[in-house]
């Protein structure tokens, strides 16, 4: 259900309509959005929209930040460890507060330490000075920022959207995520190669700024003010036990600890690496990130249609061909391969995305949303820190070849064992209900899904 807030397109009121018949004109009514369009839906997506432009092109910028600055594999592993590590730290302190706070101003106050530590990094590498070490403490301020976003944003998009056309929203919203992610790829390879790491690095700056304020007009009135808990350890607690009683939901969480970690030390360190020594540098990079957006974009438009049953099942299927771009990086395949591996992938891993937000949407009751957000966002990071710190020293002992077939091999490995868990294969799709706490411990609450409220691979940005 909308607000009259929500939906300014009203219908005609029945006084008109009782009077039709002395007034043989019929009354025009203006286009009316989607009933699951509302105000709050829309601020959202555009402000992730403006997000991921900059995010897309910065972190190409902050990898060729490192090169320009003397670094080799080994610091941009570092660097990017610097960002995941805090990451994974905080993702369950910030779960438990977007629960216990109003979740969109924790969001709007992520947005402006990313924008103040964006800024600051953009300022460093424009003087010509930076140094490894005040990368990596930025790059930690910007996770930071990051980690108490992620699970607020999530849980707020959950609970915005109601209804039997909940898969549809999720898809659209997606669709234009990653819409945006090509442009900010492209965009940002293109700028790199021209102006500098530094501009690109103001623009993301500026990007978080835009979109903290779309954020802070986020009408929250028709939230129900939850209950006082029993402290963040509860809320913790009780997090928990709605994550490990669920096990498609915990097996799927570990399976993407390893594939979003191998993502991360693939694209983050052996990716533009091969670009500049084997492609001709950041543009065909920055293609090739984009033909991974574009593919993420034909996936959303798919499952804006297609509404598989078992929808687990189906998308855990497509986690397979996430394993091509590692492959075609290890042949290398030139770039029109690579491009054509990161598109494919790009439409398998949408799938899969909206199948879990659909997922999420149907299982998790709203007011624990952010709380069990936060495990799967820790989960699914948490080896992040490690993959990308040892990205250079495998590179060391295998060769990058060798690194970047292990990575591929273990992708299919992982999603392969993930299927043996009944729940994964079984669970299926029905028609809109709220969902109930799992497990005697846990008393049942209203959930109420009708309130207007709102990654590596999986997450918004």
């Amino acid at each position: 259900m909308t607000s009259p807030a929500d939906s300014p397109d009203s219908p005609v009121s029945s006084s008109s309509s009782s009077s039709s018949s002395s007034s043989p004109s019929p009354v025009p009514t203006r286009a009316r959005r989607p009933e699951w369009a509302g105000r709050n839906y829309l601020l959202l997506t555009a402000a992730t929209v403006v997000t991921n432009l900059g995010t897309h092109g910065a972190l190409i910028a902050t990898t060729w930040a490192v090169f320009d600055s003397g670094g080799d594999a080994g610091d941009v592993g570092l660097v990017a460890m610097a960002r995941f590590l805090p990451l994974v730290l905080f993702l369950l302190v910030g779960g438990a507060v977007a629960d216990r706070l109003p979740r969109h101003r924790v969001m709007v106050a992520a947005n402006a330490l990313n924008c103040v530590s964006q800024a600051a990094f953009a300022a460093l590498v424009l003087s010509g000075e930076a140094r490894i070490w005040q990368m990596m403490v930025l790059t930690a301020l910007c996770g930071t920022g990051q980690a108490f976003f992620n699970p607020a944003a999530e849980g707020m998009l959950l609970a915005t959207v109601s209804g039997e056309q909940a898969s549809k929203a999720f898809a659209v919203f997606r669709m234009a995520m990653h819409g945006a992610s090509i442009g900010g790829a492209a965009l940002g390879g293109a700028l790199v190669a021209f102006v500098g790491p530094g501009w690109v690095l103001v623009i993301d700056a500026v990007a978080f700024a835009v979109a903290g304020g779309l954020r802070a007009f986020l009408d929250v009135k028709g939230v129900p003010e939850r209950a006082p808990g029993g402290g963040l350890f509860s809320d913790l607690k009780e997090g928990w036990q709605e994550f490990v009683g669920r096990p498609w939901l915990w097996s799927i969480v570990a399976q993407f600890s390893v594939v979003v970690g191998l993502i991360g030390a693939v694209e983050a360190v052996y990716g533009p690496l091969v670009a500049r020594e084997e492609l001709g540098g950041a543009r065909p990079w920055g293609f090739a990130l984009a033909a991974y957006g574009v593919g993420t974009v034909v996936g959303a438009v798919l499952m804006t249609r297609w509404k598989p049953r078992r929808m687990l099942f189906v998308g855990t299927l497509c986690v397979f061909p996430i394993a091509l771009p590692s492959a075609a990086l290890a042949v290398p395949l030139p770039a029109i391969g690579l491009t054509a591996a990161m598109f494919v992938s790009g439409v398998a891993i949408e799938v899969f995305g909206v199948s879990w937000m659909t997922a999420m949407h149907q299982e998790i009751p709203e007011e624990k949303l952010s709380r069990v957000s936060a495990y799967d966002w820790f989960g699914s990071t948490a080896l992040l820190p490690l993959t990308t710190a040892l990205a250079g020293p495998a590179e060391g002992a295998f060769g990058r070849s060798g690194a970047l077939w292990g990575a591929a091999a273990l992708m299919v490995v992982v999603t392969a064992l993930v299927l043996l868990v009944p729940d994964v294969r079984n669970l299926t799709r029905r028609p809109h209900a709220p969902a109930e706490p799992t497990g005697k411990e846990l008393p049942a609450l209203p959930s109420p899904r009708s309130a207007d409220a709102e990654s590596p691979v999986r997450g918004n940005g």
